[in-house]
């Protein structure tokens, strides 16, 4: 992520709403090739210091009297995320530093080339440094500031796929940076809640939830930062979510952003704007189990009942639950379906847990059958599906008649 300091925000008063700064295919077009350059001088950079690295982006933009200095210095910092850098020995870089001034002082000044006034050469002064402690002087040179950050010398560039990789990261980190100031942030979610769910707990982000609708809920991420002032530190959670978001489907979010007069403006943002997140899209199962029953049960009602993937959740206090899937029936009755999937111990009492909290749930659970018996204190036996290699649609089918009425 960008530092705050490289944080490029517009403020509109007037709509009392924050805009991060955005390179859109319009107006900011020629970045495409801009940003092949810039990779390809850390792609071809192998063994040249970062300064030199960033001098070198700083003359890509030579002829762009709009792009503000910030911006240049945020691709610098994206770019230096994903290189490798070498840093040598940083305990020993300050002693040899000495040694080499040492040696070199009784030569002072040095010149480039030796003439009647100054009659030592910075080549032949070298050679003898390096006579001196037995080492080939670009070994000396690459270890010599190994622990100033600016010297350090490129090994590897894994970089981004490409340029538009690049400006899309660019897009993406500028926002977060935006939410490094966010006190409180909305979401409205109708798709992807497992992943979303997920996003916000690794995240460590406090959370309430309201139904508001079949298949849509209002989730308000706040916390200790509104309480304690924790701004920054909340704020830079919220960041770390926005990633994770951005590769979902079916949202739309609105986070206040404290300015530095402490007003407060509003930062929009949904799956409409097109984001692409460095994350992609997650597999759409979990499990191979899920795919092949999804398939066998195909799109058209059955009974009365539709399927459908994480059409709901369930929530108590932070406790969540996102079942594998949703059964709606015609007439507006809803039953869940969870698939065991793993059989570490952690996994089971996670979910004897979760089924304990949500027992007076419709839930029916789908249970292999050689792990029936870890099950059998948490579910009723009359909504446990017992399967041994695959579900059957006949086995849910019957298990959803037990709902009838």
């Amino acid at each position: 992520m960008l530092t705050k300091d490289l944080s490029l925000v517009r403020c509109d008063f007037a709509r009392q709403v924050v805009i991060p700064d955005r390179l859109r295919t319009g107006a900011h077009g020629h970045y495409l090739a801009i940003a092949e350059r810039m990779l390809a001088i850390y792609r071809e950079g192998t063994g040249s210091t970062r300064r030199d690295l960033h001098r070198r982006i700083q003359a890509l933009f030579d002829g762009e009297v709009e792009c503000p200095q910030r911006r240049i210095d945020a691709f610098c910092k994206l770019l230096d995320d994903e290189a490798e850098y070498a840093t040598g020995s940083r305990r020993r870089a300050p002693a040899l530093r000495r040694r080499v001034f040492r040696l070199a002082a009784g030569y002072h000044p040095l010149v480039t080339r030796a003439d009647r006034l100054f009659e030592h050469c910075a080549s032949d002064i070298r050679l003898k440094i390096s006579q001196e402690l037995a080492r080939p002087w670009p070994e000396i040179e690459a270890e010599l500031y190994a622990d100033i950050l600016e010297f350090h010398r490129l090994e590897r560039f894994p970089g981004y796929v490409d340029g538009r990789a690049l400006l899309s990261r660019y897009n993406v980190a500028q926002l977060q940076a935006a939410l490094y100031s966010a006190v409180s942030l909305d979401l409205r979610i109708t798709r992807d809640f497992q992943r979303i769910l997920r996003g916000i707990r690794l995240s460590g982000l406090m959370h309430t939830i309201e139904r508001t609708a079949p298949g849509v809920y209002q989730i308000r991420l706040d916390g200790p930062a509104s309480v304690l002032r924790e701004t920054r530190r909340y704020g830079i959670s919220m960041a770390r979510f926005l990633p994770i978001l951005i590769a979902c489907e079916g949202w739309r979010m609105c986070a206040q952003v404290e300015t530095r007069s402490r007003r407060k403006l509003r930062l929009e943002l949904s799956d409409a704007d097109r984001l692409q997140s460095h994350l992609g899209p997650e597999s759409k199962f979990d499990s191979g189990v899920e795919a092949a029953f999804a398939e066998k049960w195909g799109s058209d009602p059955r009974g009365g009942w539709t399927l459908e993937r994480e059409g709901e959740f369930l929530h108590s206090g932070q406790k969540t639950f996102v079942p594998d899937f949703l059964f709606r029936h015609a007439d507006g009755r809803v039953v869940f379906l969870e698939i065991v999937g793993f059989w570490t111990p952690e996994y089971i009492q996670s979910r004897q847990a979760t089924h304990a909290i949500f027992a007076g749930f419709p839930i029916l659970l789908a249970i292999p059958e050689n792990h029936r018996h870890h099950f059998e204190s948490c579910q009723e036996p009359s909504r446990a599906i017992i399967y041994r290699k695959s579900l059957q649609v006949a086995s849910v089918m019957e298990a959803l008649s037990r709902f009838d009425g």
